[in-house]
């Protein structure tokens, strides 16, 4: 068993910041802290993933559509869809992946 936080030493940075908060067998939980503005460009990844906003506004596009998505929203998203994300406040979203994905590919996204 592993207890933890999303919120604990969630300082924002002038570049979006990730930090895996807890693995299991079977998902990697990864926090992104997003200052107002900053950008994740349009990607895509092989396996189903979960976006939740736990704090703060992002518009996430999907395909080309944007949806504002406010502090409580989630959504799943099957494998190979192209999406982006843009903060239009300081952000912390909740990002979980498939036990096969990995974290270097949320990071080379950011990079």
């Amino acid at each position: 068993m592993v207890i933890t936080s999303f919120d604990a030493n969630s300082e924002f940075q002038d570049k979006i910041t990730t930090k895996v908060i807890l693995e299991t067998s079977f998902s990697k939980e990864i926090r992104i802290l997003l200052k107002k503005g900053q950008f994740m460009k349009e990607h895509k990844t092989k396996f189903p993933i979960i976006v939740h906003v736990l704090e703060g506004c992002i518009d996430f596009g999907v395909n080309g559509t944007i949806h504002k998505f406010e502090k409580g929203a989630i959504i799943g998203l099957d494998a190979n869809i192209p999406h982006d994300l843009l903060a239009n406040k300081n952000s912390i979203v909740r990002l979980t992946l498939s036990k096969q994905d990995s974290v270097e590919r949320v990071e080379h996204v950011i990079s």
